[in-house]
């Protein structure tokens, strides 16, 4: 594989360059990205393969969508791009893997050389593959302040192992492209006992790879310590791995509902307040652990975790992640799940939409471009089944960007912690940002539940903790990394304004005309206890408000109104079946009309 660097224009994606002109802004609102629809229509239609990606001529839609990714890439960054033209080192992952190097505007871009040695990085990948689950390996998809936020699956247990190691030693003649030179894997490794052998060399390859990136942070959302299946253990994760390979890194252990929980979210009409993850489950072991050093600023009661709502979990777990990331130190951050394909996504679009309000990321991209950018490249090219989940009323995916208006608050900007940090302190009075949040309604604390659930904080210090910081080498590609955004950036970035017509006080735009709905349910599952607390529908209109929105909740709503006037254009009006109360269908059918989807002769 050969990886190229993205510095100016380009027409074709195997190039790996990126197209650095400017799309001119819409007068209308919300602005529509070209292909949206196209984008949503291909998703909700088949799951991206990359091998299955540049044949055939109904995969042109597919091509465009790969080249919008680069291009948006190329309007701040300049990438290299790691090559799985045919799926190669992994089936699920884009065809075009973006690597970001440094933030660099377009007249900077032919004033600096790369910082990747592409070959380098091709081998650690190549060789680190096999240690995690389907081969989804540490994968960085997000760059700040010089840091690498990552994406993965978890790691692979024996049974995958051993069984990839055996496919690819038959199907190769002989040999696995996964270990070249002289650490090949023969037959006798695979029938011998040799486990500990095995493990250390496989792991030992995603550890460097990790250091490569000069990862620190392993923040691990599984609720299992292990995932099982047929009785054996098919899946493993760093937080139990017997050797302590991982114990240099310090690992979080965070617990997060897998998608099967959001069909309870569907059902409830896509309500996510009140709707509580059932942690009393046969299959459901890992305990929330996180180290205190990262806990202590943090106004949370972790210790209350199995109480939260949907929301609330979220919304903790989303500060947690944005603190690290804003921490002082150069380390990067490793987000995973089990398969890495649907809460992975879900917090690492949250990441990407959240720095980007705040103009730390992407700072030229309008929020059409950002929606566009994070449905492509987060969800789609990274292999979410969003035909696999709609049919089944999952809507994770959904849920994601439906969830924006929780966040919009400045207790979520990662620029109000660096003025924290920029200001003397200061014995009197309210900041304003203080004030505009209080006057902001609050959501209230969710009821206490049944003694079903333990509030006691499990740890496991053999397990998880923080662990001494091993210095990174200077001449990786991370700290080249670091020291490039460092020498480019005097100061903390600002926020980048975009144009939007002002709306007066008691009109809402046409594009957010929806009604409020609210609704009860009675339905219940093993997947959450009966506990509901009746909450403001996906859907919902705006309340009437006596402040001016900020610029990071401006930008997010508008990124919101646009997914849901496409969403349901395309993916949300088909896929939703009839209910016995016809409560959804009639929700979408008033959006849809608020829209102007649909003529309607009553005045809503």
């Amino acid at each position: 594989m050969a990886g190229a660097r993205a510095a100016a224009a380009s027409s074709s994606p195997s190039s790996g360059s990126s197209s650095a002109s400017s799309s001119s802004s819409s007068s209308s609102s919300p602005p529509q990205e070209p292909g949206l629809a196209e984008l949503l229509e291909e998703f909700s239609r088949t799951q991206y393969r990359a091998k299955d990606g540049g044949s055939g001529a109904g995969n042109a839609k597919v091509e465009r969508i790969e080249k919008r990714c680069l291009e948006l890439f190329g309007r701040d960054y300049c990438y290299s791009v790691i090559q799985n033209v045919n799926g190669e080192i992994c089936g699920h992952y884009p065809r075009y893997i973006v690597f970001l190097e440094y933030e660099s505007s377009e007249k900077e871009k032919d004033t600096f050389e790369s910082t990747v040695q592409v070959s380098r990085l091709q081998d650690l990948v190549s060789r680190s593959k096999m240690a995690r689950c389907r081969g989804r390996f540490v994968c960085p998809v997000i760059l700040y302040k010089g840091k690498h936020i990552c994406r993965s699956a978890t790691l692979a247990g024996w049974g995958e192992l051993y069984g990839r190691t055996g496919y690819n030693y038959i199907f190769s003649g002989g040999s696995d492209d996964a270990w070249a030179d002289s650490e090949d894997i023969t037959e006798d490794d695979c029938t011998l006992r040799a486990d500990n052998q095995l493990f250390d060399k496989v792991r030992g390859h995603d550890i460097k790879l990790l250091r490569y990136l000069s990862v620190r942070y392993i923040c691990d959302l599984m609720v299992e310590n292990k995932k099982v299946k047929f009785g054996l253990n098919v899946t493993s994760s760093e937080k139990v791995d017997k050797a302590q390979r991982y114990a240099d890194f310090t690992l979080l252990s965070i617990p997060y509902p897998g998608c099967e929980f959001f069909k309870e979210y569907k059902d409830r009409d896509y309500t996510a307040e009140g709707l509580v993850f059932n942690w009393k489950q046969d299959y459901v072991d890992a305990p929330l652990s996180i180290p205190v050093t990262l806990t202590r600023s943090l106004n949370i009661d972790w210790s209350e975790y199995q109480s939260w709502d949907l929301v609330q979990q979220t919304q903790n777990y989303l500060k947690l992640l944005l603190y690290i990331v804003n921490s002082e130190d150069d380390s990067g951050l490793l987000v995973h799940c089990i398969s890495g394909w649907d809460r992975t996504p879900l917090f690492i679009s949250l990441l990407r939409l959240s720095l980007w309000a705040d103009g730390l990321i992407h700072a030229t991209l309008k929020p059409a471009e950002i929606l566009y950018l994070t449905v492509a490249y987060d969800w789609f090219l990274f292999g979410h089944m969003l035909v696999d989940r709609l049919s089944k009323g999952e809507e994770i995916f959904f849920f994601c960007f439906s969830f924006l208006k929780h966040i919009t608050s400045e207790e979520f900007s990662a620029l109000k912690s660096q003025r924290r940090k920029s200001l003397p302190a200061r014995d009197t009075g309210f900041t304003v940002d203080d004030l505009c949040i209080m006057k902001r309604r609050d959501r209230g604390s969710t009821t206490s539940l049944s003694s079903d659930f333990s509030l006691v904080t499990e740890s496991s210090p053999g397990a998880t903790g923080s662990f001494p910081y091993e210095p990174v080498d200077p001449n990786s590609a991370a700290a080249q990394t670091q020291a490039a955004w460092r020498k480019s950036h005097t100061s903390s970035p600002q926020t980048v304004p975009w144009n939007r017509p002002q709306q007066s006080e008691d009109r809402q735009p046409s594009y957010q005309g929806i009604v409020e709905a609210k609704f009860s349910s009675s339905s219940s599952s093993n997947h959450s206890d009966n506990f509901f607390r009746t909450g403001s529908s996906p859907l919902e209109v705006p309340k009437t408000r006596f402040t001016a929105p900020t610029e990071r909740e401006s930008r997010l709503e508008e990124v919101r109104s646009t997914f849901l006037a496409t969403y349901s254009s395309t993916v949300g009006l088909k896929s939703v079946t009839p209910s016995p109360s016809g409560a959804i269908g009639g929700l979408l059918e008033q959006f849809a009309r608020g829209v102007g989807l649909r003529v309607s002769s009553s005045t809503l």
